[in-house]
């Protein structure tokens, strides 16, 4: 069987989709992933064809945009990008893919390949890797520029998401859709929220026990746990210096802002006045260079990239901006996180941590050693916060969402007769 992949995003969003397509390769499909230039050397040390959507100069430009990580103007920058890679998405698969001879798996902004399912009648798995991308009237999740949402109403903040459909979303993201589906000779989208739910299946990577599902979810969806997919980063084993700096006394600290964040100085600073005030050890993940003091004091260090599976079981607690990928790796880890959300699901998922017991938050304004001290005292010392950490490491333990969502794409192949 053919398949298709398409993602859109950073690290937290294209890794799965290398992390499935590496497993769908191994069960001897033929894969290609198309997803952001800098992500191609990934895609090939996972032995999967590649294609380039944009140029990494496109990419690099729509990371190092500022209001990307500003809780209200995020959500328009980003789908001003994605809006962008909507037609090229879709010429690749109108020039490539064939009803009956494959199908196309997706990510939740991968909306060209939701043009070429309407327009081509190509099968398509769309696959939300976080919450946030499911609406709710029961249990809406909680939205980056109302970051208070989860104490107001389910039914106000329901209403709060239809009023950003119409003002923030759609004006960013629907001109570009509706023109190329004018061309098309497609009708045009009301509503992104709706219709990136009408593939022929949903794919929710995340499980049950993170994020009940509800009554109003899209009918055609599985879920499935979270994706296993950091090994398929830069390395799969940790850095030397890095290994050799565990080894060498109390588990640490780890501090890290996300792969993409270019303007995580602040929160570097903050995480070293923090060390420097507890005493503890600290490990600065930081890929983007400029964002570290060079002069770090003893007991710290700062690496670009570590498989978190590896790190995190060797640290004391986690302190991050809250992407979903990095919440699953620590929830294996079974150690606190504590979460200073930016944008995007940050605020939403910092919710889902707290009400599991796992961790907390700080807002990025209330982000100081002080309170951050006082903060991992109670998440390091609280025996109720260690009992709710083993119960999730045992939850996720054998738990890699990876396998159960490839069955549900095998089915859905089976079902639409693709070879």
């Amino acid at each position: 069987m053919d398949i298709r992949l398409v993602a859109l995003g950073s690290h937290g969003d294209v890794l799965p989709f290398i992390a499935l397509g590496a497993e769908l390769s191994r069960r001897g499909h033929g894969v290609t992933l198309a997803a952001p230039a800098p992500f191609a050397a990934l895609a090939g040390r996972a032995g999967l064809a590649f294609h380039p959507l944009g140029t990494a100069q496109d990419y690099d430009r729509h990371n190092a945009e500022p209001d990307l990580w500003h809780p209200r103007r995020g959500v328009a920058a980003g789908f001003r990008y994605y809006a962008a890679m909507i037609e090229p998405t879709y010429r690749w698969l109108a020039q490539t893919a064939r009803p009956g001879s494959g199908i196309v798996v997706a990510s939740t902004l991968g909306l060209g390949a939701r043009v070429a399912q309407d327009k081509l009648g190509l099968p398509l798995a769309t696959v939300h890797v976080m919450p946030v991308m499911v609406e709710s009237r029961h249990a809406p999740p909680v939205l980056p520029a109302v970051p208070l949402s989860g104490l107001l109403p389910a039914w106000l903040v329901h209403r709060i998401g239809r009023f950003a459909d119409r003002y923030v979303i759609g004006p960013a993201a629907l001109p570009s859709l509706n023109a190329l589906r004018a061309e098309l000779g497609l009708p045009p989208v009301r509503r992104l929220r709706h219709w990136w739910n009408l593939g022929t299946r949903v794919v929710l990577m995340f499980p049950d026990w993170y994020a009940p599902p509800q009554p109003d979810w899209p009918a055609n969806a599985v879920q499935v746990g979270f994706p296993v997919a950091d090994r398929f980063g830069e390395a799969a084993t940790l850095p030397d210096d890095l290994a050799a700096f565990l080894e060498a006394g109390e588990p640490p600290l780890a501090f890290t802002y996300g792969s993409g964040m270019r303007q995580a100085g602040p929160f570097f600073d903050t995480a070293v006045r923090l060390c420097r005030r507890t005493g503890r050890r600290g490990v600065l993940l930081a890929p983007q260079d400029g964002q570290v003091a060079e002069d770090l004091p003893p007991g710290m260090i700062r690496t670009a990239y570590a498989p978190l599976s590896l790190l995190l079981p060797r640290c004391a607690a986690l302190v991050h901006h809250g992407g979903v990928g990095t919440v699953a790796r620590a929830l294996a880890a079974g150690v606190p996180q504590l979460i200073v959300p930016v944008a995007l699901d940050h605020f939403d998922e910092a919710q889902r941590v707290t009400r599991l017991g796992v961790g907390t938050a700080l807002s990025r304004r209330r982000f100081t050693a002080g309170r951050a001290e006082r903060a991992l005292a109670r998440l390091t010392t609280d025996p109720a916060v260690a009992a709710a950490c083993a119960t999730a490491r045992t939850r996720m333990a054998g738990d890699d969402g990876v396998i159960t969502a490839c069955d549900a794409i095998e089915a859905l192949s089976e079902r639409h007769g693709s070879r």
